[in-house]
């Protein structure tokens, strides 16, 4: 099957951290793990990229990683830190000369239409993002002959679509997660899931919740990611993680060699 990378472009809540006129300690922190952008992940094959989520970071996210090529976006919900970076893929349009493939659910792509109404409508102004939408429902879809399971769930009443791929399986913006739609996720190696803060929030789990949902699925290594700057800085949190558990924080890159 090759190499499968993952890097995490951003790990950090809607506000990202620092958060803007903060003086907290996270916020003040010099550590470079303590400053996170918005969360969003890219899936690497054999060096083909697909991103999930184009957040208001993405084109520095683009830059930071250096990344030259990029195959498809695919998005899990519709809230704007999750989509509104999505006209800088106009610079992937320039490079390749094709339009972007991305993925979506009906509702995303309300969401997505809405926002962009410009690369939708039946006027083509000159120099707008070129894109192939492509709706996801409920059943597996191929993105680079990799099959991406949808996974249903709950951020606070908004339906969030979760992704697995092989044997990765990423959650943002989630709390709530249905027994049916779990047995998604067991046999999973390699697990991200959202984390906001350490105590209870109405639309992310905390960090026993999330702890709870790797201590059930029991991957090789779990990572936590939307943290906010309530979580507490990055390596004061990290010694309270059990084995095999580790706060994600932005530029880190997972190598999986699957041969």
């Amino acid at each position: 099957m090759g190499e499968f990378k993952f890097v995490f472009l951003g790990s950090g809540t809607s506000q990202g951290v620092p958060v803007i006129t903060c003086k907290c300690d996270v916020c003040t922190s010099t550590d470079s793990k303590d400053k996170r952008l918005r969360t969003s992940v890219m899936l690497s094959f054999n060096d083909r990229n697909i991103v999930i989520d184009t957040g208001p970071d993405f084109r520095q996210q683009m830059l930071r990683e250096q990344v030259e090529t990029l195959e498809a976006v695919v998005f899990t919900h519709e809230h704007k830190d999750h989509i509104s970076g999505m006209d800088d893929i106009r610079a992937f349009n320039f490079s390749s000369n094709k339009p972007m493939d991305i993925y979506a659910s009906e509702l995303t792509e309300i969401g997505l239409r809405k926002e962009f109404h410009y690369v939708f409508g039946d006027s083509q102004y000159p120099g707008i993002p070129q894109v192939q939408l492509h709706r996801i429902e409920d059943e597996p879809f191929e993105v680079l002959n990799e099959t991406f399971i949808p996974i249903n769930v709950l951020h606070y009443k908004l339906p969030v679509k979760a992704f697995r791929v092989r044997n990765f399986t990423y959650i943002t913006d989630a709390n709530y997660i249905s027994p049916a739609e779990l047995e998604k996720v067991r046999g999973t190696e390699y697990l991200v899931i959202n984390a906001l803060r350490k105590t209870p929030h109405v639309s992310h789990f905390s960090l026993s919740e999330a702890l709870a949902i790797i201590e059930e699925i029991k991957p090789k290594r779990a990572f936590l990611t939307h943290i906010s700057h309530l979580m507490g800085k990055h390596e004061e949190t990290s010694r309270l993680l059990p084995p095999g558990v580790e706060i994600a924080y932005d530029g880190l890159s997972v190598t999986i060699d699957e041969n």
